[in-house]
Order: C-alpha cells, then structure tokens, then sequence
C-alpha cells in the first residue's frame, strides 16, 4: 500500500469506531479481514496511526479547529508524526487511492494551527470534560500534564522470571529487541517504544519466553506486586488474578515457599493462570476456580496477604488502550466503585490478624483510589493504613497518607494505586 491508501485507510477505521462505537481492536480486525490486499507492515502502519490518533484526539481537534476522524488524520502526520504540510496534501489528494484533496481550511490549519497554550486543561491533557474534576483532585494544576503523559506511546516493559533464569542471562537473550534494565526493579527491563509506523519486536517470538525467562508486564505492574511487601514463605490469596500477571511476580517472590491461592470471579480467565504458571516453574500456586462450590473455602482468616487487583476503568493504562477513555462513562465508574467496595469487603474476611490486605487499581481516579480506601476504613475501623514502602525508590511517589500513585508522568509507568492495610494482631 501507498501512504495515501494508508491514510485513507486509517480514517475508515477511525470512522468506524466514531459510528458504530466499536473498540479499536475489532474494527481494526474487520479493515484488516476486508484489505487483505495489506501486508504486516501496512496493519502496523494503520494500526500505529490510529491509536496515535486516539491517544490525541481532542488535541489533534483543536488544532485543526475540526473534531472528524478525516482532520485527526492529517493532524496526526503532521503534528505526531513529523510530516512536513506539502506531503500531507500530496498523499491526501494522491489518486485513486487518497482521502482527497486538501480543503482551504485544511490547509491553513496544518501550516499554521491552533495554538494548544490556550486550551482548556482537558484538550491538552486529552481526556472527557467530565473527568476534569477528578483529575484536579489527583493532580491539581498538573493535571493536563499529567494528561499528556499518559497520551505518549508506551514502552514494552518485562519482568525475568528468577525460578528460571536472572536478569543478565535475560538481558542476553533479548539483545535482538535492545531491552535494558530500568534501573528500579532488578528484574524490570524495557523495550524503547517503537516508531508508531513499524512493527514492534515481537518478544514472544525469542525462544527462552517459552522456556519462561521472562514475562511481558508493565513496571508499574510489577512495583504494585513489590508493594505487597515480604512473601517468602506466606500464605497468600490473589483475589483478582485475572491472566495471572501479578499472581506470577507474587509467586516469583516467594520462590515456591509458601502457598499462592489465585482466584479470579471469571473462571475462563484463570486458564491462562495455569498455563503461565506451568511455563514460570511455580509450583506453590493453587488455583481455586469458581466453577467449583466454595472455592475458597478453608481460607477465611488464614492470609497473610490477601492481593486485590480490584475491577476498574483501566484509567492508568490509557497509552496502551486510548479508545478506553472516550468510551468510559459515568455509570461504568459508578459500577466499578460498587465493584471495589465489594471486593475489599470480602478480602477483609481473608486476611488473618496480623495480616495484610493491599488493594491495587490501574486507575487514577480518586473516585476508584483513596474514596474507597476510606470507605472501607469507615465499614472496618479494625484496619488500619501501613505506608506502601520505605524504600527511597518508591518513597517519592507516597501521597499524604502513605498510599503509593505511580503515573507515567511521575514514574514512567502505567497508572497504578496501591494502599497496603493491615489488620492488628489479636490481643
């Protein structure tokens, strides 16, 4: 494909997710199975535009001072991704296959657009109007920066696997994908973000990510699991296991001493638990299934830890999935909140005296992080706050209260909340 039937592609796409509010991974799925004229390297090129675009789309709006998929498109090129103005309107009215030729308006705006200075907090920032309020009270006059940080293209972060290997035997095998360590975590290394028009290297594709060296997983992710303090040894519940991410960083942490119980509410996503578990070499994980009756029964006050990777709108993970954000809805926060409120609830019957709850979001939203922390303190006055971690590491990312906010922005990471709670021993 030419740049121009690239282009004109992206904008069907865009087009597509605007009309018939489709996630961006299926309709980029249907443009793929309709244009199988397309390579690997076209679906990346599409695939990169797209996502770029929604990272960015009111900024992009303002600019352009035209909020269409078509004007996102040309702003794109231009603004993102370097293209001088004279090749936008080439490729625009190259035919058959170009979106056509630039209007009067069009071309004066990518020459000389919009200045994003004297835009409101959430055009620069690229969030919903009705999130400002939330996001002042996270990050008061920051909050349009924090905004842009998390409208930049993310990294591909990984965690080694110690059971199987360490991270200089790691680094070796990932040389082809120049991964380097972050210098936070000694089993955190990073892939630099690849230009959003190139496919990106596929580390599932080197063969010692079969043999389980190592995992895909975002440092934030993995600082979260950190949180959760010593686990050598424990009894642990991951209550929200989910794929298994957080329960394999708990598992490699504890070094197969102890015993992990992971439970997840969606039977069918604990499949993936299993099979993750079995090529990491853990082989202190339980996995407790809610196709089975009671299938935590037995544990009710016998945790040390109980890890609450709670539902939410995924808020800190917006570079990754920017559609999520222009989808997200009052009610679907209001549902999610119901949904924390729940699930601590029925941690806290988990957690033995002396133990520990750490209750974790990739959210942002005060809403879904420190409301519902208090919440809980309010319905169980028997827990109390244990600040997230002394280390000098993480102790510039506690707020007042000793809670742990990890931004892109402040961090380099995906978005995460975590508080740590503890119940005091009998007395």
């Amino acid at each position: 494909m030419r740049d121009a039937g690239r282009l004109a592609a992206a904008i069907e796409v865009l087009t597509e997710i605007e009309q018939r509010h489709r996630p961006v991974r299926l309709a980029l799925k249907a443009w793929g199975d309709s244009a199988r004229y397309a390579g690997a390297k076209d679906r990346a090129w599409v695939s990169g535009l797209v996502l770029d675009v929604l990272r960015r789309k009111r900024s992009l709006a303002w600019r352009m001072g035209d909020d269409s998929p078509r004007a996102a498109v040309l702003a794109a090129v231009r603004f993102l991704w370097g293209w001088p103005a004279e090749r936008v309107a080439e490729c625009a009215a190259e035919a058959p296959h170009g979106p056509g030729a630039l209007t009067e308006a069009e071309r004066a705006a990518l020459e000389q657009p919009r200045d994003l200075a004297d835009a409101p907090d959430a055009v620069r920032g690229d969030y919903p109007d009705w999130l400002d309020g939330s996001l002042a009270r996270a990050f008061g006059e920051a909050r349009a920066q924090e905004g842009e940080a998390l409208a930049q293209r993310a990294p591909v972060d990984l965690r080694v696997n110690l059971l199987k290997t360490d991270p200089e035997r790691a680094l070796k095998a990932l040389a082809s994908v120049e991964a380097r360590p972050t210098g936070v975590l000694p089993t955190a290394l990073r892939v630099a973000a690849p230009d959003p028009s190139a496919r990106s290297g596929a580390v599932e594709a080197i063969p010692q990510f079969s043999k389980g060296w190592f995992e895909v997983q975002d440092l934030g992710s993995q600082l979260a699991a950190a949180a959760a303090g010593e686990v050598k040894g424990k009894q642990v519940l991951d209550l929200c296991a989910g794929g298994g991410g957080k329960t394999l960083a708990l598992a490699g942490e504890m070094n197969n001493t102890g015993q992990i119980y992971a439970y997840d509410s969606d039977a069918r996503r604990l499949t993936d638990t299993i099979r993750r578990g079995e090529r990491a070499g853990v082989r202190n994980l339980q996995v407790r299934s809610p196709v089975n009756r009671d299938p935590l029964k037995g544990l009710e006050g016998k945790m040390d830890v109980v890890f609450i990777d709670a539902p939410c709108t995924g808020t800190g993970s917006w570079r990754r999935h920017p559609d999520t954000k222009w989808r997200l809805t009052p009610e679907a926060l209001a549902k999610r909140q119901a949904d924390q409120d729940a699930v601590l609830d029925a941690g806290a019957t988990f957690a033995k005296p002396g133990g520990r709850l750490v209750y974790v979001t990739c959210s942002i939203l005060p809403e879904e992080d420190e409301d519902r922390v208090e919440a809980f303190l309010q319905r169980h006055p028997e827990y109390r706050v244990r600040p997230v971690s002394a280390d000098a590491q993480l102790a510039k990312h506690l707020t007042p209260q000793g809670y742990l906010r990890l931004t892109p922005r402040s961090s380099d990471t995906d978005g995460f909340f975590v508080a740590v709670l503890e119940r005091p021993p009998a007395s």
